[in-house]
């Protein structure tokens, strides 16, 4: 006799970093597509407080940021992420954290039980001194982890 199994195969909950960068945004579309195809949710992750680089590396070192401009920020991506997920029919949760982006990443996937991690290639040279975004969440947790170029 075949038993019939109830569930599904492949992730169910996507974790995905967005700061704005060409590289973030193609992870998110990447993540948008997955989880079309795949039925699953995709909660977008923004690291306010960046101590080092980027999710994907758009600047050198990250300096203070006026808090006026974090906040457009903060919007601009939340309104952006929100309109693309309403075009591609997923649900998508916009999530901020005050927190360096791979603790964000990783203490958003641990809350969400994320079944996967996705985050754009780093841009810049600083990756090398404090290692990338995506080496430190493979080693951080026990996530698959994505790097979209």
């Amino acid at each position: 006799m075949t038993r019939f199994e109830l569930g599904c195969d492949g992730p169910m909950t996507l974790v995905v970093g967005v700061d704005g960068s060409d590289t973030g945004w193609r992870a998110f579309h990447y993540a948008l597509g997955q989880a079309r195809r795949q039925g699953a949710q995709v909660v977008a992750v923004f690291a306010e407080s960046f101590p080092a680089a980027t999710f994907a590396g758009t600047g050198a070192l990250a300096l203070p940021m006026a808090e006026s401009s974090a906040d457009e920020l903060r919007d601009e991506l939340r309104g952006a992420v929100e309109a693309l997920a309403a075009e591609h029919g997923v649900q998508v949760r916009f999530v901020v954290a005050a927190a360096d982006p791979v603790l964000a990443l990783t203490q958003v996937a641990e809350e969400v039980r994320a079944d996967a991690i996705l985050v754009g290639a780093s841009t810049q040279a600083a990756h090398r001194l404090f290692g990338s975004v995506a080496v430190r969440a493979v080693r951080a947790g026990r996530w698959p982890v994505t790097v979209v170029p």
